[in-house]
């Protein structure tokens, strides 16, 4: 499936962002200002992790000749830092090659400029042509809380503490600030500091926040103390206040708003079931089980939005109100496409409980992607999962190459391929090793160890 991704973007969209497989052109898009080149960056770890190194090869002598750091145009801080940032350094990592370490450390401070706001919460947006940032309004929730793990590791690189600064005083701002019911809203005001309103989503706006606490903490070889505390105290209050039961029996996240739920989970918000499991070692001895068990059980409502469609595929967002469970009630929540967090889950259940199961259901989802999902030249997106008649969305997204096949590969191979004790995974699925306290500075082999 990857080889068959990868050629047809070669051959149809070769240094663009995206392929669209029916019109066999390539997709820049807006995500990125004049950056290029994002599904190269996101598969040069899977390629190499799968072995195929003319694929490899061929990729990296892309980056090393055509990837062109200085383009104009606003970019979200976001998406650069995991797709380009997190994609160089976990390459640079896995094969210790030293052109990376150039462009990594390069980009990286093109990105600083975001934080140059009254509070330090830095700007979603940024121009990477003018060294500066762009847009007004509201930071979100899960773009500035999302930097933490590349930042750490580019103060290691380069040397150079700022990075670290730079999201230790994120975390800093949020210590300080008043939470609603111990919950993090999703939207905060980089010039006075306040929660703009009181939506909180473990979904979209929300979602990688949580999932870098912990990985934070994991990163650092668990000294990290601070994450730890914050993480289970994020998740006490999502326990207390999101996490439901339907009458059916299916266990969910629902989305708060000022004190009102709405009974609806994005698939987003699917990763969930694999943080709580990565998570579940490391809480109060007593509440061990309970997190593992609570990780299955989000797993399996999410393995139900998958079942409960034509397709054998998840939408959107499903809800759980007026009679429905695990289904999407409105036709815009009905698309799928080519998304992985239902599959990451299903590959830490199985790292963390070898239940064979999480292997049968990835197995599902391979079949479904290659039934409906695999067109003539590519793989596509679908608008509707509720129907086996299938109209394709014309795009092969970069995550697709970067996380849904690579979580499908490490679901089915051994679990010392990218053991999780020496790797964290940022959320594009790009492996950073764990620091280790001993010997912070000593550059990584390729089986984790430092």
């Amino acid at each position: 499936m990857m080889k068959f991704a990868w050629d047809n973007y070669k051959r149809y969209a070769w240094g663009k962002n995206e392929l669209r497989p029916l019109t066999r052109n390539g997709h820049i898009g807006n995500m990125f200002g004049g950056l290029r080149g994002a599904s190269i960056i996101d598969s040069l770890d899977t390629l190499y992790i799968m072995g195929l190194m003319e694929e490899y090869n061929d990729a990296k002598e892309w980056v090393k000749t055509s990837l062109d750091l200085n383009s104009n145009g606003e970019a979200s801080l976001f998406e650069v830092n995991i797709r380009y940032v997190g994609g160089l350094l976990s390459a640079f990592y896995l094969t210790g090659e030293e052109v990376r370490f150039i462009h990594i450390c390069y980009l990286g401070e093109k990105l600083l400029p975001a934080f140059n706001t009254p509070t330090g919460i830095p700007r979603g947006v940024i121009n990477l042509g003018s060294w500066g940032w762009a847009s007004a309004g509201s930071s979100i929730l899960a773009e500035f809380g999302t930097l933490h793990l590349e930042f750490v590791h580019l103060s290691e690189l380069s040397a150079n503490p700022i990075y670290t600064e730079k999201v230790m005083n994120i975390r800093k701002l949020l210590n300080k600030i008043e939470k609603p019911h111990g919950l993090y809203p999703n939207f905060l005001s980089p010039v006075s500091g306040n929660w703009v309103q009181h939506h909180v989503s473990i979904g979209g706006l929300g979602d990688s926040f949580y999932e870098y606490l912990i990985k934070s903490y994991l990163m650092s070889d668990k000294g990290d103390e601070d994450a730890k505390r914050m993480y289970y105290s994020a998740l006490d209050a999502i326990e207390a206040n999101l996490v439901q039961k339907s009458p059916g029996g299916l266990t969910y996240m629902a989305e708060w708003r000022g004190g009102i739920l709405d009974h609806k989970m994005g698939h987003l918000a699917c990763f969930s079931g694999g943080m709580i499991g990565i998570g579940a070692d490391d809480g109060p001895q007593e509440k061990r089980q309970h997190y593992l068990d609570l990780a299955a059980e989000i797993t399996h409502t999410c393995h139900e939005s998958y079942t409960r469609s034509g397709t054998k595929l998840g939408p959107e967002a499903f809800r759980f109100d007026s009679g429905a469970e695990a289904t999407a009630t409105r036709l815009s929540d009905r698309y799928y496409i080519l998304r992985p967090e239902v599959i990451e889950s299903y590959m830490y259940m199985w790292r963390l409980t070898h239940d064979p199961k999480y292997r049968e259901w990835g197995w599902e989802a391979v079949q479904a992607l290659e039934l409906h999902c695999r067109v003539e030249s590519g793989f596509s997106g679908i608008r509707d999962v509720y129907t086996t008649t299938v109209s394709h969305d014309n795009m092969q997204q970069s995550f697709f190459l970067s996380e849904t096949l690579k979580y499908l590969y490490l679901l089915f191979s051994e679990d010392d391929l990218l053991p999780l004790e020496d790797w964290v995974f940022n959320t594009e699925a790009h492996p950073l090793p764990v620091i280790r306290r001993s010997c912070q500075q000593s550059h990584v082999t390729q089986s984790g160890s430092q």
